[in-house]
C-alpha cells in the first residue's frame, strides 16, 4: 500500500468517493491486548487497551461492543433461532429419528456450564475514569464518562474473562476434526459507528462488521502449541515452529511451560487465531510479496491434500491480484479451523478434511473474501451479498484459471440457483438484513448466487472489459474503507459512463425479475424478403438485448437492442460477427417490433442472449426454432 494512502485511510475528507456526499469519514481504533490461555479448562483471561479516535461529526455519548462468545449459551438468541428456523444449519443442531419424523435440536441448548461460551468484561475505564458497562447478551452498552467530540481520541481500559465454547459454528474448542482452538471471535470488538449510526448487532446468525485500525495482541499459552492467525508474528526466533529465520534453532528450556506470541497487525478490522500442539506449518515464498502459511493437522490422511493445495493457492492469490487489486500485506495464512470456512483479517479457518479439489475449492473462496471484506469492508451484515457475492464470482473466475477443463460460462450454476429460488416464491430482497432471512437457504443462494450474478450480469450489460476495470476501480477507490451497495455501481458508471441505477434498485431492493420472451417470428407484411421479429418483456427488470440469429447456411448475426434508460451502448463482444444496433427500448413499453433483412425460410434459429450472461427466470420462450 502506497503511504499517501495513510493520509486519507483515518479522517481526511474525501467526497469525490463518498457514498453519500457528505464527505467520507470513519472511525480509528488502535487495540492493545494481553490474553492468558488455560488449556485445561479453555478459559482465558485478558486485558485490553484501546485508543479510540472520532472522526464523525457527531458527539458520542455511548459506545457498543461486541461480545460474541456470550451467543453460546442455552437461551441466548442464538439458540432461539436455531430452535425456530425452519432449516437450521446443520451443524448446529443435533438430529434423532423418531418414528418417521427427523427431529432437530439445537446443539447450543445442550451445552453444559464448562461447554458454554461467555466472555466477560470488568473494570472498565475511559482515560482512567469508571464509566457504566452494562452486558446485553453478545452487546456490551458503555455509557462514557465524559463524550468523545468530533475529531478526538480517548483510551479506553477493561480486564475481560472468556470461555471457549465447543465449536458449535466457526469458533470454538475440540471440533470434529480434532482442532483443539478456533478463535474467531474471543475479544470484546468495538461495534462500527458510521454515517448510518449504530452497528450494535447481536450475534444471532452470521456474519460481522468492524471498525478499521491496528492490533498488537500478546497471547500466553502451553509451549506445545503452535499458533496461526492475524498478523506478522514480532518474536518467531524466540517461538520457532518454523517462524523463526533461515538457520536459526530455538530450544525452549524443559522448566519453561509456557510461550509468549506476540502478534501485530496494522490496518485490519479484526483479529483472529487457532492453536493445536498437533499443527504441521508450511511456509510457501511467492514472487509477489505474500509469504503463505499453512497450518493443518498432522494427519497422514490429509498431508497430501494439503501439499496439492499450496501452488494452487499461489497461484490463484496471483490471479486474484491481477483481477482486483494488489493483496496488501505481506502474510496470508490458510488454517485448518476445523468447522467449513470463513474469512478473517490475513487468514481462513477452514475444513482440513476432504478431496483435494474440494480444498482448493474452499480456499479460493476464503482467500477470495481477504479482498472482499478484508480490503473493501462492507457492512457483510446488511449487504452480505456484497462479500459473499462478489467473492464467489472471482472464485468461479480463479477455479477456471487454474482447471485444465475451462467453462464458457464459469457461472453457470450461479446463474441457475437464482432462478430456482426467483420461481420458488421464497426469494427476499438483497437489502434483507443477514439475521432476517425466513430460511437459512434462501439467504445463501440470495448471498452467494444472486449476489455473484450481479456481477457476472454487470458484464452483460457494460462488457467485460468495462467490468474488469470496474473492478480494480472499486478496488481502488475503496480499499481499507466501508464500501456501500451504491460505491460498486458508481465505481461501474464512472468506467463504463452507463447509467445503472435502475439495475442496483431492481437487483438488491424489490423481487422484480427479468423475463423476455420471442413473441412471433413472421414474414414481413410488405416484403417477404424480410422477417418481423416481435419480442416482449414480462418480467418488471428492463435490460438491453442480444439476439443472435443462426442462417440456414450456418452464418450468423447479431443485433443489439439499447436500454434507453441506460444511455449507453455496448460495444460488440464478439466482432466477427456482424451486428446491427437497432432503436432503443423503452421501458414504459413491454413489446418491441424490428425486422432482419432475410426472407424467414433461410433463418435457423433465433435466441436472445446468446452469452447466457442474462439472468431470464423463464428460457423456454428465449430462442425461436424455425422448421
Amino acid at each position: 500500500m502506497k503511504k499517501t494512502l495513510l493520509f486519507i485511510l483515518f479522517g481526511l475528507v474525501i467526497p469525490k468517493l463518498s457514498a453519500q456526499n457528505t464527505g467520507y469519514w470513519q472511525q480509528h481504533v488502535d487495540y492493545k491486548m494481553e490474553v492468558v490461555m488455560d488449556i485445561k479448562t479453555y478459559q482465558y483471561q485478558g486485558k485490553q487497551e484501546l485508543v479510540y479516535t472520532n472522526n464523525s461529526l457527531d458527539t458520542l455519548r455511548r459506545v457498543f461492543y461486541h461480545l460474541y462468545n456470550n451467543a453460546f449459551q442455552p437461551g441466548s438468541e442464538m439458540d432461539m433461532r436455531l430452535q425456530n428456523i425452519k432449516d437450521p444449519d446443520g451443524r448446529m443442531v443435533t438430529k434423532t429419528k423418531v418414528g418417521d419424523k427427523e427431529i432437530k435440536e439445537s446443539r447450543i441448548a445442550k451445552l453444559q456450564p464448562n461447554e458454554i461460551g461467555y466472555l466477560h468484561v470488568s473494570n472498565f475505564k475511559q482515560d482512567g475514569i469508571t464509566a457504566v458497562a452494562k452486558e446485553v447478551e453478545t452487546i456490551l452498552e458503555v455509557t462514557l464518562a465524559k463524550p468523545i467530540l468530533p475529531g478526538k481520541s480517548t483510551k479506553f481500559t477493561l480486564d475481560f474473562s472468556g470461555q471457549v465454547p465447543i465449536q458449535i459454528r466457526r469458533s470454538g474448542r475440540n471440533n470434529a476434526e480434532g482442532v483443539e482452538l478456533s478463535m474467531a471471535q474471543w475479544y470484546p470488538k468495538m461495534a462500527e459507528f458510521d454515517f448510518e449510526g449504530w452497528h450494535a448487532d447481536a450475534y444471532v446468525a452470521r456474519e460481522f462488521h468492524g471498525v478499521w485500525g491496528n492490533f498488537d495482541v500478546k497471547i500466553t499459552i502451553d509451549k506445545n502449541y503452535l499458533l496461526g492467525g492475524s498478523g506478522y508474528l514480532q518474536n518467531g526466533n524466540e517461538i520457532g515452529f518454523n517462524y523463526q529465520d533461515k538457520g536459526i534453532i530455538v530450544e525452549i528450556p524443559k522448566k519453561q511451560s509456557n510461550l509468549t506470541w506476540h502478534f501485530k497487525a496494522p490496518k485490519v478490522h479484526d483479529f483472529t487465531w487457532a492453536a493445536d500442539k498437533n499443527y504441521i506449518h508450511d511456509v510457501v515464498p511467492t514472487n509477489f510479496g505474500t509469504t503463505l502459511h499453512f497450518i493443518y493437522k498432522n494427519n497422514p490422511e490429509i498431508i497430501e491434500n494439503w501439499k496439492f493445495a499450496e501452488p494452487k493457492t499461489v497461484e490463484l492469490m496471483e490471479y486474484y491480484n491481477q483481477i482486483v487489486g494488489k493483496y496488501p500485506y505481506n502474510q496470508y495464512s490458510i488454517i485448518q479451523g476445523g468447522d467449513g470456512g470463513m474469512e478473517y483479517a490475513m487468514c481462513t479457518l477452514i475444513l482440513g478434511t476432504g478431496k483435494k479439489e474440494g480444498l482448493v475449492g474452499l480456499i479460493a473462496h476464503e482467500m477470495g473474501h481477504s479482498w472482499f471484506q478484508h480490503i473493501l469492508a462492507s457492512n457483510e451484515s446488511k449487504h452480505p451479498w456484497m462479500d459473499e457475492g462478489f467473492t464467489s464470482y472471482i472464485e468461479d473466475l480463479g477455479m477456471n484459471k487454474i482447471s485444465e477443463l475451462k467453462a464458457e460460462n464459469p457461472f453457470f450454476s450461479a446463474y441457475k440457483s437464482y432462478i430456482v429460488l426467483a420461481n420458488s416464491g421464497k426469494e427476499q430482497p438483497l437489502s434483507t438484513h443477514a439475521d432476517r432471512y425466513d430460511e437459512n437457504k434462501s439467504y445463501s443462494i440470495a448471498s452467494y448466487s444472486k449476489g455473484e450474478v450481479f456481477l457476472a450480469q454487470l458484464e452483460y450489460l457494460i462488457g467485460k472489459e468495462n467490468l474488469m476495470k470496474t473492478i480494480r476501480r472499486y478496488f481502488n477507490d475503496f480499499k481499507f474503507k466501508h464500501p456501500t451497495p451504491n460505491d460498486i455501481k458508481r465505481s461501474a458508471e464512472r468506467i463504463s459512463g452507463a447509467n445503472l441505477d435502475w439495475y442496483l434498485l431492481d437487483w438488491t431492493e424489490t423481487l422484480n425479475t427479468i423475463d423476455y420472451g420471442i413473441k412471433n417470428v413472421e414474414i414481413a407484411t410488405n416484403d417477404v424478403q424480410k422477417t418481423g421479429v416481435s419480442l416482449e418483456r414480462i418480467g418488471r427488470t428492463p435490460m438491453p438485448i442480444d439476439i443472435l440469429v443462426e442462417f440456414t447456411d450456418g452464418s450468423k448475426e447479431s443485433y443489439y437492442i439499447p436500454l434507453r434508460m441506460m444511455s449507453f451502448e455496448k460495444e460488440n463482444a464478439n466482432p466477427e460477427i456482424k451486428r446491427t444496433v437497432l432503436k432503443d427500448w423503452a421501458w414504459g413499453s413491454p413489446n418491441y417490433f424490428f425486422e432482419i433483412n432475410t426472407s424467414k425460410d433461410k433463418i435457423k434459429k433465433i435466441s436472445i442472449d446468446p452469452s447466457g450472461l442474462m439472468a431470464d427466470v423463464k428460457l423456454e420462450n428465449n430462442s425461436y426454432v424455425i422448421k
